[in-house]
């Protein structure tokens, strides 16, 4: 796996010639350099306008799409694979697994076409995958030629699909999520050995404290007789996962023997693991922001590249008009109104063209999110203004418009709160259910005739659709469930859930109306996107030890959901009998398809009684078995769940508490400026406006002018991309030769280079 390596093009075969600005070829190039930039993609291209076209349609929103597409069907065959939650003949599986082969390749055909034959030979990724595919087409040729001669098979490459998901031009978020966990990785060694050392220390102090004293566990098991078994049990109870059961026959004997205890937890639960929180921490930092520093540089390096080829002949300017076509070109969706917003900030002395300093800042300025706020009259007003103009609709716009109707209705809220968590068999309980939904209506209604209907259903308004919908939906559910209880036929348990849970949902709002709870969400809401690399990084690592786990234990417990069947006592298999295992009822939890699979490697993240199924799947197989849990125990929790509080500590203190950058302060003077600022009222960071990402409308209320308009506000601290996340995290510590403006007018910039992944 690697990021893209190498450093950018500084020739090839379309640079040949002295560009001089203007032509489609030379913007379709600036646009290029400028996407690459503002994406943050290291890829080193040809420069031919054959290859420049090629690379374009290799970005191109739909194939990427389809790329995802195909790499999701990939992975979900494992439902459909043996052992199968819904079974499909083996050649319909594998047929469709070939499918998505070729459409992988012609995939790194295309990207070998727009790349130096050199370079995506020197690159791993691109190794990674052609050897993936290879070994997957061996693979189905073996397994297939053996289930036709009714052999027993066993299908090894799909432990290899993930690698795809990983290895993708697109997949550079999930591959430094690798690179993070493989540079903090010796670091974690060192503490890890110190921690196997200290725990094989107190197993063998336990050992000779406890292992002659013919002590028992409550099941009548010998305790601590074994140096093995003690340096496992030990080891769970670092997890705290079989505290205090396995101090209570020891401490039964004899109290001091809790003094080892709990010396041992202090040293290795408290100590250790927060140590290996620190480490984890520490290296991560370390390492993510030499690479962000590398990315500011590829940036600046990329935007200066863009500006000589459209630099007006040989003269260190790029033309408005030339300008205008590239930004169509890389942000195609840009309003007119926001792309002249733009200009105006790069051309602050209003010469008509701009120099390279300012052209340098495009891909930061592009990534800031601007939200056009299009004011228009009501429909009503229109319609009949007399009406809708009078004093009584006045009064009744500021009576919505006010605070106090908000707080009016976020304590309805809390009431019917109260109200959900009361008998629904009463009759007083179940009629006010009515009452509640018609004063939501009511509300909705209310906010329909004083807002513009366009603006209030906009695609952005997240609150007013959530509102809607729940409303409706409680409505249309409550009434087919009383009209069939009415009708003397049965009720619909299923209807009657659904009515609930739309109840509970609603309560979701009024921490809308939080300041507190507001700004924790917005800031959730805003590092989301990282949050998601992490997640496919979770996904990739269950995936491969679901596969792992499949073959190991697929049969050896079965789960028959019958308590009248003499088997389920011991999960089908003699040998779980009387176990904990069985006794807790855990015989679902079993890797006899891929679904159960990942619902038991999510058990055993969350660590409680991961103990108890470990040692279920060593009764009926071997105790070696304890090696696979242990192993996802010290990659998931210990190392991959760090990593993650780590980010996610580091993400959410830089925006919960960072100001705006510099970019973000000159774009909202020059707002201020031109007199296009949103009313204030329309600044407040509620979470609706934390989900917009474009232009969102902004009916006129009463008390404004009718005449339509534009407005405009900084979604101040959102970020179209995690790299442009990742630079904010760490402007403070970068050198200042990476965000150097004398550099970037003089060009100087030197070629970043990326190390493997």
């Amino acid at each position: 796996m690697s990021e893209e390596e190498g450093n950018l093009p500084e020739g090839g075969s379309g640079e040949g010639k002295r560009r001089t600005g203007g032509n489609k070829e030379d913007v379709d190039l600036a646009s290029v350099y400028v996407s690459d930039a503002q994406y943050n993609r290291n890829i080193y291209f040809d420069t031919s306008p054959a290859a420049v076209r090629l690379y374009l349609r290799y970005h191109h929103w739909l194939l990427k799409v389809l790329l995802y597409v195909f790499i999701l069907v990939d992975l979900s065959l494992a439902v459909f694979e043996d052992p199968a939650v819904f079974p499909l003949p083996t050649w319909a599986t594998m047929l469709v697994e070939l499918v998505c082969l070729l459409v992988f390749t012609v995939r790194l055909v295309h990207y070998a076409k727009v790349i130096p034959r050199d370079k995506f030979w020197k690159d791993p990724k691109n190794i990674c995958i052609i050897i993936v595919l290879m070994l997957t087409l061996v693979d189905m040729i073996i397994y297939g030629a053996l289930r036709a001669a009714d052999c027993s098979a066993l299908r090894w490459s799909r432990v290899l699909r993930p690698l795809l998901l990983v290895n993708v031009t697109e997949g550079r978020q999930l591959r430094r999520a690798f690179r993070s966990i493989r540079n903090a990785l010796p670091q974690i060694f060192y503490v890890f050995l110190l921690f196997m050392f200290s725990l094989l220390i107190f197993a063998l102090m336990a050992l000779k404290l406890l292992g002659k004293r013919g002590l028992t566990t409550i099941d009548g098991a010998p305790y601590f007789r074994s140096y093995l078994d003690i340096v496992f049990d030990l080891y769970v109870l670092v997890t705290a996962a079989n505290s205090p059961d396995i101090m209570m026959p020891a401490y039964n004997a004899s109290s001091v023997f809790a003094i080892f205890f709990i010396v041992y937890i202090l040293i290795n639960t408290y100590i250790f693991m927060s140590v290996f929180l620190a480490v984890v921490y520490n290296n991560y930092r370390k390492y993510l922001k030499e690479e962000v520093r590398q990315l500011v540089r590829a940036k600046r390096h990329k935007m200066a590249r863009a500006f000589g080829v459209l630099q007006e002949g040989g003269e260190p300017a790029v033309s408005r008009a030339d300008w205008n076509q590239l930004v169509r070109r890389v942000r195609p969706g840009i309003s007119t109104a926001h792309r002249e917003l733009l200009w105006s900030v790069s051309d602050d002395k209003n010469q008509g063209r701009i120099g390279k300093l300012a052209f340098v800042q495009l891909a930061d300025l592009l990534n800031i999110e601007v939200i056009t706020l299009k004011s228009r009259p009501h429909p009503l007003r229109n319609v009949c203004p007399a009406l809708y103009l009078s004093a009584p609709s006045r009064l009744l716009c500021r009576l919505v418009q006010h605070r106090a109707f908000a707080v009016a209705y976020d304590i309805i809220i809390l009431v019917n709160a109260v109200f959900i968590g009361l008998d629904e068999e009463n009759p007083m309980v179940a009629d006010s259910e009515w009452a509640f939904l018609a004063l939501y209506l009511l509300e909705i209604l209310l906010k329909l005739y004083v807002f513009e209907p366009r603006t209030f259903f906009s695609r952005h308004s997240f609150w007013n659709w959530f509102d809607t919908v729940i409303v409706v939906s409680a409505l249309v559910a409550t009434i087919i469930n009383s009209a069939l209880k009415s009708s003397g036929g049965y009720t619909s348990r299923q209807i009657l859930d659904i009515v609930f849970i739309l109840r509970v949902l609603r309560l979701i709002r009024v921490v809308d109306s939080i300041k507190r709870f507001r700004t924790i969400i917005n800031t959730l809401i805003r590092i989301g996107p990282a949050i998601l690399t992490f997640g496919q990084l979770i996904v990739v690592v269950y995936y491969i030890f679901a596969m792992v786990g499949m073959e190991l234990f697929k049969g050896k417990v079965t789960f028959y959901g019958d308590p009248g069947d003499p088997n389920e006592a011991s999960c089908g298999n003699p040998l779980l009998g009387g176990t904990a295992f069985a006794r807790l009822g855990y015989c679902k939890n079993n890797f006899n398809d891929v679904a159960a699979s990942f619902v038991l490697l999510a058990e055993l993240t969350v660590v409680n009684q991961w103990h108890v199924l470990s040692g279920g799947f060593a009764i009926v197989t071997h105790v070696s078995a304890r090696i696979f849990f242990v192993l996802f125990h010290i990659v998931v929790v210990i190392v991959i769940i760090n990593i993650f509080v780590a980010f996610v500590l580091e993400a959410f203190f830089v925006e919960y508490s960072l100001e705006k950058s510099d970019l973000q302060t000159a774009l909202e003077r020059k707002i201020e400026e031109l007199e296009l600022a949103a009313a204030q009222e329309m600044l407040e960071s509620h979470l609706v406006n934390a989900m917009e990402t474009a232009d969102s409308d902004q009916g006129s209320s009463q008390s404004e002018d009718s005449k339509p308009g534009l407005r405009f506000k900084i979604a101040s601290k959102r970020y179209r991309t995690v790299d442009a996340l990742l630079q904010r995290m760490f402007e403070s510590d970068l050198d200042p030769e990476d965000d150097d403006a004398a550099g970037a007018a003089s060009g100087n910039f030197s070629n970043p280079t990326f190390s493997a992944a």
